[in-house]
């Protein structure tokens, strides 16, 4: 078996770029269902609206997939869910494949992937999940030919669309008060730091986007995406399919959205107070502007109190102590989200775009 992976693992290092997978991903806000649109738009990918979530919910569950018992009831589970059923792949054939073929959370998605692709006539696939980008190195070590997308959007929108629709759960205490906010920011900034900090040791095969220059300057930002992935993305032609998220917003503001043009950048502007701006900007205005995005607190405003240096100092410890817990021990099981979030009764991801 071991011969044979090295074999493998030397074949899809040598794939042409052009018909290597590609997963989008990014903190839950930042536009990721509209950029893996954006990609299905342009053609040539496979399309498949389903969840996959291998990495951070179904080995964390059932273990790994080395193990025919674990592999059996990962399978199982899968093919009871909305994910399967959207893949329109045939039970017997699929699972058949996945109980003789699949040893890693990587076979699990190739080998759904490429029979979607296959039936659908398309030389490439692509992979939408927010959080893969925790999962890079786990990614990248059973798919060595994936290619990564990382988006990025203003941590300020991505606190105050989370915080509306309560996408992060901040401890008990502090839902409903100012913290509930600054979580947020916190939990915004760990996630990019950890796509940042995987990202750098790929580089050939990783690249950052801006959610604001996939919206205002979207022929320049597909140009650098059609070098990097080494495929087509004609602006007319995406606009033509419109699939998705392009025709129909998921904006956590789709009320107004829906009766007006409204800016889906820097929102943040009309909704926060000046004192909530200071506060997030002294508790991620470093980051903020790393990424180019320009502070508008004076700087003695932007100094950290006592409780911005606490929420800095707790949530990213938190968030990867859970994160360890998850991926690193047994206690991953009850650390994850529940796998009931593979039912009908729940949405595609645990936070929509």
């Amino acid at each position: 078996m071991q011969a044979e992976r090295e074999t493998d693992l030397r074949t899809v290092t040598q794939m042409d770029r052009s018909r290597r997978p590609v997963f989008v991903m990014g903190c839950h806000r930042s536009g990721t269902n509209l950029l893996y649109d954006t990609l299905l738009s342009a053609g040539g990918f496979a399309v498949y609206r389903g969840y996959t979530p291998i990495y951070k919910m179904l080995i964390p569950r059932f273990g790994s997939p080395e193990n025919s018992g674990n592999r059996t009831r990962l399978v199982e589970t899968w093919l009871r869910s909305k994910g399967y059923r959207r893949s329109g792949l045939t039970a017997k054939e699929i699972r058949a494949k996945l109980l003789d073929e699949c040893h890693t959370g990587g076979d699990f998605i190739r080998i759904i992937m490429n029979d979607i692709a296959r039936s659908q006539n398309a030389h490439r696939w692509a992979i939408y999940d927010p959080d893969n980008v925790l999962y890079v190195p786990q990614v990248k070590a059973d798919l060595p030919e994936a290619l990564f997308i990382h988006i990025i959007r203003d941590g300020r929108d991505i606190a105050l669309s989370l915080k509306k629709m309560e996408g992060f759960k901040p401890l008990p205490w502090n839902i409903g008060s100012s913290r509930d906010l600054l979580a947020t920011a916190a939990y915004w900034e760990w996630m990019v730091r950890k796509g940042q900090a995987h990202g750098r040791k790929i580089p050939e095969d990783y690249i950052e986007i801006r959610y604001e220059d996939l919206v205002s300057k979207p022929q320049e930002t597909l140009a650098t995406l059609s070098r990097f992935l080494d495929h087509e993305l004609d602006y007319d032609r995406i606009q033509q399919a419109g699939l998705g998220r392009l025709r129909v917003t998921n904006s956590s503001f789709r009320e107004e959205v829906a009766h007006s043009q409204i800016n889906p950048m820097q929102r943040w502007k009309e909704r926060l107070s000046p004192e909530q701006v200071a506060a997030l900007e002294a508790l991620v205005g470093d980051c903020l502007q790393e990424l180019g995005y320009a502070l508008t607190a004076p700087p003695e405003k932007r100094i950290p109190g006592l409780r911005e240096k606490w929420v800095r100092a707790f949530y990213p410890a938190l968030l990867e102590t859970k994160l360890w817990l998850k991926t690193k021990t047994p206690l991953g099981k009850f650390a994850n989200l529940s796998v009931l979030e593979l039912s009908d009764n729940v949405p595609e991801t645990s936070v929509a775009e």
